[in-house]
């Protein structure tokens, strides 16, 4: 799957090509469509990182924003298996990448310790049944404070929140958000790739 996902940048640049006004404009929904071959996957650096913080702390349910192909679904859900308990609720608009997942999924035989919320994540996880005791925010980065927000009730104390791509210009006003003490979480950024933001809630 990395390997298919080196093509991003060539098909990232043909959508753009095909789309004149870019991403931006584009509703959350329509961007999904627009983008549903790209992969945006972590990196093999960040995967061993969430994989390992899973490990660690055991969670009895991950929440996952943006699944995209499911690259770090797959990370997440192998380290709940071998944790013994535990499942990923994951999140993801584009019906072309939740049926390519889902396959990758069975095929891995994950398939079990995942569930696939499929649409707008600020709705789905409205439903969410309980506390999410890790987060993952990989989807659209203007859409991480809005998710967060939406969470922040099922968040209980020592939960981890990592969001992903920390370079990127439109996660800013979430990492405004986490970093300001006020707001309730104790921050690291970790150095893989793009960057990880991991934050404690207090």
């Amino acid at each position: 799957m990395f390997e298919q996902a080196e093509q991003d940048d060539d098909v990232a640049a043909r959508m753009d090509a095909e789309l004149p006004g870019g991403f931006e404009p584009l509703s959350p929904r329509e961007q999904a469509e627009a983008a549903a071959e790209i992969y945006m996957p972590i990196s093999a650096g960040g995967g061993a990182l969430l994989y390992n913080l899973v490990r660690a702390v055991r969670p009895a349910t991950v929440v996952e924003f943006g699944m995209s192909f499911g690259i770090s679904t797959l990370y997440l859900a192998a380290a709940v298996r071998d944790n013994g308990a535990g499942r990923v609720v994951t999140t993801e608009l584009s019906k072309d990448k939740i049926a390519a997942a889902r396959r990758t999924f069975a095929e891995t035989g994950l398939d079990d310790v995942i569930t696939v919320l499929e649409g707008d994540a600020r709705e789905t996880l409205r439903e969410l049944d309980g506390p999410a005791d890790l987060v993952l925010l990989d989807g659209w980065k203007d859409l991480c404070l809005p998710v967060l927000r939406l969470l922040e009730p099922q968040l209980r104390p020592g939960t981890l929140v990592v969001a992903d791509d920390v370079e990127l210009s439109n996660l800013q006003p979430y990492l405004d958000y986490v970093r300001d003490p006020e707001n309730g979480y104790h921050n690291v950024t970790f150095p893989v790739e793009d960057g990880m933001e991991i934050s404690c809630r207090l």
